[in-house]
């Protein structure tokens, strides 16, 4: 539908422009709210009345002189006080729609990086992460539907204070050397979850602790042996660790950009020397900032941020304003690079601060997304403005904060996992998620609950399937359970984990969106079953073209219309969700087009009608609708099993 109204609004605008004052940003082709008043509403007549001081109705007459025989479009008739319906070539559209492979999106940038996931390299994965991994990953398959090319980026805080705090832990409580931390087998991010709440606790009653802490943190900054080689260590196996998790889900990445090789190459040694040059950073004198390095604050002049203290130290902010330069390409340094690891025959690279002899680059994108939690949103505001400062409007416009609220558990969720809870605790309705408490459900043990119980549900369907089937079709239906509940909520809105809700294979969730693509296909191999030939050797355009639409009730005919239009809504979909950065709308969408798929099927079936003409008709219209949920899920992250 996208290409459909593009097209037509070009053609609009060349018959119209020689009569109207008209530019083409203001003919909007939107759905009627009735087959019966046509396909799409033109409601240009009414800023033309505007304009030309007149009648909208005696416009829209013109109008719709002018756009007879309009090439694509049956008839158009004037509604009201002055809409214009417009009635497509259905017989034309239908042939076009159910054919196409190409909908029409263009890209717009030269490059666009997303920055997603980011867990601190300290201990496991929980359920909160996942929530930026799943949206992250759903805008990269967005924009790359769309054409963008795109680079995505998981930035690893391997220096940061909670990598610290379970460096001192090994070194301080269980007095371990590295050579024992290499022989510490199982779950090495569990392992850490459990020693950093430890730490955390420690710390809290140990007031005396925090000198050796900051001494370990200094030592890790300038890379001095053991505690970064305990740093170094630990963050890697457990960044390997996340990779693993995500890739259950089917997450990966392009680049592992380190903060490491931020300090060590001195990005924001050269961030700073430009910040300084161009005042959009002072030295204070006074105040509670005397000695800080400090930066004014946008439309509120009686605020400051301070980006470099007053021991030397830069802030958080200060390293993300460096590193938001090396984004866009403008820090005039790139880091060096080495393979990570490869996933499903992907190569992720990992940043470095010595050479490696690998000539490839990442970062310098024209457009920035950075995907972190609406807890983040001021020092995001402080990132840009530093952009901003520096004289780069157009990067600052162009770098885009995709904020999000944090998932919460429930007490009975918190039950389960067997967390202590006060009788305050247990009142409320939610709790955060805290790693430093150890509150929270590790990301692994959600996938394995969620396999688990898939799996059983699988087994007891097709008992027949092999083992190594039915554990892969557990795996994809936990994935997609997982994916679809952390996408179907709005972004701004607090998700309140509920493991009955998660777990229910019915409903509103991803395994019902799986199963009715499970029965499409099934569809199509029960025809060569019984028809001993397969569906696609008789789907062509030939069959829509030479189709005697007499031949079905005016209630199908409405049915089918709506079936396909709804369906050739995906690419519009998908742009509205890069602009709003909301996918809870092509969640949405696929749900419905799910139910609709399955309420047509129920009332028009393919494999027993007798009228073959009619039967190749609806084959061809579920093979296309079978193509559009196809494409919905793999844009959501959430395969196809071969079995429900």
């Amino acid at each position: 539908m996208f290409k459909t109204k593009k097209e037509l609004k070009s053609k609009i605008f060349e018959r119209l422009r020689g009569q109207f004052p008209l530019a083409i940003e203001e003919i909007e082709l939107t759905p009627t709210p009735d087959q019966k008043f046509g396909d799409l509403a033109l409601a240009v007549a009414f800023p033309l009345a505007k304009k030309l001081k007149t009648n909208p109705r005696v416009i829209a007459l013109k109008v719709t002189e002018l756009l007879q025989d309009l090439d694509g479009v049956e008839k158009v008739e004037v509604a009201g006080a002055g809409y214009i319906n417009l009635y497509l070539d259905r017989k034309r559209f239908a042939r076009r729609k159910l054919y196409e492979e190409n909908g029409g999106l263009e890209p717009e940038e030269k490059k666009v990086i997303v920055e997603h996931t980011n867990i601190n390299p300290n201990k496991a994965a929980h359920v909160g992460h996942l929530r930026n991994a799943c949206l992250g990953d759903t805008l990269v398959r967005c924009l790359k539907h769309k054409g963008e090319k795109v680079e995505v980026q998981n930035y690893i805080d391997d220096t940061g204070v909670q990598v610290v705090d379970v460096v001192f832990g090994f070194l301080e409580l269980e007095k371990k050397s590295l050579e024992e931390l290499e022989k510490i087998e199982g779950k090495f991010d569990y392992y850490c979850w459990d020693l950093y709440t430890r730490v955390s606790r420690y710390l809290a009653e140990n007031e005396e602790a925090q000198l050796r802490k900051a001494e370990v943190l200094k030592r890790i900054e300038h890379n001095l042996s053991p505690e970064a080689d305990y740093a170094d260590y630990i963050s890697k196996r457990i960044v390997r660790a996340h990779l693993a998790t995500m890739n259950r889900l089917g997450i990966t990445y392009d680049v592992l950009p380190c903060e490491s090789s931020i300090l060590r190459l001195k990005f924001w040694d050269k961030a700073f020397k430009m910040l300084k040059e161009s005042g959009a950073i002072y030295f204070s004198e006074e105040g509670e900032s005397a000695g800080c390095w400090v930066m004014k604050l946008e439309g509120e002049p009686d605020r400051e941020k301070i980006i470099v203290r007053s021991d030397g130290t830069v802030t958080y902010v200060g390293k993300d304003i460096a590193y938001q330069l090396w984004k866009f390409g403008l820090l005039g340094q790139d880091f060096y690079y080495r393979p990570f690891q490869e996933e499903n025959s992907h190569l992720v690279w990992i940043s470095s601060a010595e050479p490696t002899g690998h000539d490839l680059h990442f970062g310098a994108g024209s457009k920035v997304y950075n995907v972190i939690d609406v807890r983040q949103s001021y020092l995001q505001k402080v990132v840009v403005q530093g952009l901003k400062a520096l004289g780069f409007t157009e990067q600052a416009d162009r770098s885009v904060h995709f904020s999000y609220e944090m998932v919460a558990l429930s007490p009975k969720s918190l039950a389960e996992i067997k967390v202590e809870l006060t009788e305050e605790e247990k009142d409320r309705s939610f709790l955060e998620v805290s790693g430093r408490k150890g509150i929270g459900v590790k990301a692994d043990d959600l996938l394995d609950r969620l396999e688990e119980k898939a799996l059983a549900e699988v087994t007891s369907r097709n008992p027949e399937l092999n083992e190594e089937i039915r554990h892969l079709v557990a795996r994809q239906i936990a994935a997609s359970a997982v994916r679809y509940f952390m996408l179907k909520f709005a972004r701004n809105s607090l998700i309140v984990f509920d493991f009955d809700e998660a777990l229910n294979f019915e409903g509103e969730t991803g395994p019902y969106l799986q199963y009715t693509a499970v029965r499409l296909r099934s569809i199509f191999k029960k025809f060569e079953e019984r028809f001993g030939f397969p569906a696609d050797k008789i789907i062509s355009p030939e069959i829509i073209e030479r189709f005697d639409f007499s031949q079905i009730s005016a209630q199908e005919s409405r049915d089918f219309w709506d079936l396909l239009v709804y369906a050739a809504g995906l690419d519009e979909e998908v742009l509205r969700a890069i602009a709003t950065l909301e996918f809870a709308g092509l969640a949405k969408f696929t749900f419905n087009l799910c139910q609709k798929f399955n309420s047509y099927y129920h009332n028009y079936p393919v494999l027993g009608e007798k009228s073959e003409q009619l039967r190749n008709f609806r084959l061809v219209t579920i093979n296309f609708v079978h193509r559009v949920i196809c494409q919905a899920l793999n844009l959501m992250g959430i395969q196809v099993p071969p079995k429900m």
